[in-house]
């Protein structure tokens, strides 16, 4: 077997999130959160958007969320799941309201941090390092009902005093930490972002680079808290990644195309750089945004995050005459068909060169170590007569980023670890299906909440861990 190129104590493993695989919502004293709300079926883009409002559940809807897979039952049968693959970290998140079932109390539920602390301390059992993340696209109800969600100020006092908790309830069982999940998706998906709602006639842009410019703020200070807490803690950011490409060499496609990029890129810019870049005052201007700030706020800033981890699932494609008719969302995000790359069932562009591409581009960017802490291929999955799962397909998806991820390395790209998405199957966060899975372990349970929730592994699973043995040498 030919050497690895991957570094002595790479973290392998895989991620999950609370909202997507935890269920147990209105239990131990948790509260309701973003996510609770949001339905499958026909509505679950409007209220996504923060179009549509919702503050209470309908009768004749079905709210993913609630159940999930049942990871809060079920955590210790999955972790060992984990465990046998070989996994050495595992990305999970914690649900605000679990801990501040409001968001807006003054101490934390002992129930809820009494989970937490068993479910890290499992991992620490099977030699697991817990990679945590503090905001996954849920936000307390009570916080969006009664102060407006990002788009208010104090919301950056109750997320500090959240952070803390977490760093002191958890200090010695977990180090690596990220802040905000997806934080770019914000500007895509404002209520799953980021708790907004809209009012008829406001400016939504305004909105967005608001709750944006308090999130940074809660994001640097979380970061210069959890330094202080411990000074071992290692914190990231999150970017939903993936670069664009200009459709063609057109000037102006180029520029559309550096455009998008900067889209992105911008919250990652001010996390890791410590301040805004330039080019934000001319976007800001022609958006008709006038981000309000505090004294202090550009010192806070400076409290940088220690690595920089990202999603990568497809490159996307952009054009100066991109618009809604002639693009598709993929993972809401909007992009041009790619003719050169071939594209999953739900029409995300397959392009692990792309992968490549985009962390060399962050590196070069950023200088700070990288850590992929989502990858993988939704698809639909069938059990055969023999009851085999033989998904040949996810594999080739995975065989070929990792390779790519080898040859970024190779290009001298420092990265930390690899948690593929869903390594166990659960509630998609973008059509909010079971069906479209990711995992190496499939979940008995359908779109409308049927099945048993009994877990079985998938030819993936042996495959990944036979990667893993091979600290990524033997793909094969």
């Amino acid at each position: 077997m030919a050497a690895s190129v991957f570094p002595e104590g790479f973290l392998w493993g895989g991620a999950i999130a609370a909202n997507q695989a935890e269920g147990g919502s209105f239990e131990g004293g948790k509260g309701l959160t973003t996510v609770d709300m949001i339905p499958h079926g026909a509505h679950r883009l409007a209220v996504k958007t923060g179009q549509e409002k919702r503050s209470s559940f309908k009768n004749d809807e079905f709210y993913p969320a609630h159940q999930a897979i049942d990871f809060y039952h079920r955590y210790k049968e999955d972790i060992a799941l984990m465990a046998e693959m070989g996994f050495t970290v595992f990305r999970t998140s914690i649900a605000w309201s679990r801990l501040y079932p409001n968001g807006d109390e003054l101490t934390p539920n002992a129930e809820g941090i009494a989970f937490y602390r068993d479910v890290f301390a499992e991992c620490k059992k099977h030699g697991i390092e817990p990679l945590v993340t503090l905001c996954h696209f849920d936000v307390p109800m009570h916080l969006v009902i009664e102060y407006g969600s990002w788009r208010n100020r104090k919301m950056v006092e109750f997320f500090a005093r959240y952070a803390r908790t977490c760093f002191e309830a958890f200090d010695g069982l977990v180090k690596y930490w990220l802040t905000f999940n997806e934080i770019n998706i914000l500007l895509h998906s404002p209520f799953s972002g980021a708790g907004l709602v809209f009012e008829e006639g406001e400016n939504q842009e305004q909105v967005k680079y608001q709750a944006a410019h308090h999130e940074l703020v809660a994001s640097a200070l979380a970061t210069k808290i959890a330094h202080e807490v411990n000074p071992q803690n290692q914190v990231g950011c999150m970017l939903a990644g993936g670069n664009f490409y200009p459709q063609t060499c057109k000037p102006a496609d180029v520029w559309a195309a550096l455009q998008k990029d900067r889209e992105n890129l911008f919250f990652i810019d001010v996390q890791a750089r410590g301040e805004y870049p330039t080019y934000t005052r001319r976007v800001f201007a022609e958006k008709g945004v006038n981000v309000l700030t505090e004294p202090g706020d550009a010192e806070i800033l400076k409290n940088t995050v220690d690595f920089v981890s990202f999603s990568y699932y497809a490159s996307r494609c952009a054009s100066a005459d991109m618009n809604d008719n002639n693009s598709s969302a993929a993972n809401i995000v909007k992009s041009l068909k790619n003719p050169y790359i071939e594209a999953s069932e739900w029409g995300w562009g397959i392009d692990p060169l792309g992968l490549r591409i985009t962390m060399n581009m962050m590196y070069d960017r950023y200088q700070k170590p990288l850590f992929l802490v989502e990858n993988g291929l939704g698809a639909k999955d069938e059990i055969n007569a023999q009851g085999e799962i033989n998904d040949d397909y996810r594999i080739s998806y995975l065989r070929e980023h990792i390779h790519a991820m080898g040859e970024a390395i190779t290009d001298g790209v420092p990265l930390i670890g690899y948690t593929s998405w869903g390594c166990i199957d659960l509630v998609s966060a973008s059509t909010g299906e079971m069906s479209k899975r990711y995992g190496f372990v499939y979940v008995d349970r359908d779109d409308a909440g049927n099945g048993t929730l009994d877990r079985k592994r998938k030819k993936s699973f042996y495959w990944y861990k036979k990667v893993i043995a091979s600290n990524g040498a033997d793909l094969a």
